[in-house]
């Protein structure tokens, strides 16, 4: 019985001491990248500046070019949405919706997960002029509900989105330049 009684507290205590460490973890992910493309501003701001503009460079549409899209509302004005759906993993379920339009330096979207992992996150996209061209920062702030915040322990997120993010703005630097 003694051995049993140590068997249970010992098992209490192997649940016990993460789900209290992830109280001390932060709920927050924040992700940007940067590229400086160059081209003028305006020249930028037209490929970022709606749904479907987004749509020509974005990195996900490589990994299902026949995943059903639709849009509602009027593209390029706050409140517009996308919604797209795949048997794609990487792709999956979810919606893109026009939040916030600050022509022509600053657009916000709320994105919403369905499939594969249910969540939500507002995602920008920000313009800034410099001498060599057009400073573009796109990145996202979401929250990982607790307990799934322990993961962000040994969960690197720069590793897993450096690869969709640097393919899309380096699309995105590409299309701008060669319309300048």
């Amino acid at each position: 019985m003694n051995f049993l009684k140590k068997i249970f507290f010992g098992f209490v205590i192997i649940i016990a001491i993460p789900l209290i460490a992830t109280l001390f973890i932060s709920k927050e992910v924040n992700y940007e990248k940067s590229i400086v493309i160059n081209a003028p501003l305006e020249t930028v701001w037209n490929n970022v500046n709606s749904l479907s503009a987004m749509d020509t460079w974005c990195p996900w549409n490589d990994y299902d070019p026949n995943m059903k899209k639709e849009m509602t509302g009027v593209d390029g004005t706050v409140g517009a949405m996308e919604s797209w759906e795949s048997d794609v993993e990487q792709v999956g379920k979810g919606s893109q919706t026009l939040a916030n339009i600050q022509a022509p330096y600053l657009i916000e979207t709320d994105l919403k997960f369905y499939t594969p992992y249910e969540s939500e996150a507002k995602a920008y996209i920000k313009l800034a002029e410099e001498i060599n061209g057009v400073k573009v920062t796109w990145g996202f702030n979401s929250k990982m509900p607790y307990p799934f915040n322990l993961m962000k322990l040994w969960m690197n997120m720069g590793e897993m989105m450096d690869n969709d993010w640097n393919t899309g703005l380096n699309k995105l630097k590409v299309l701008c330049e060669m319309q300048h």
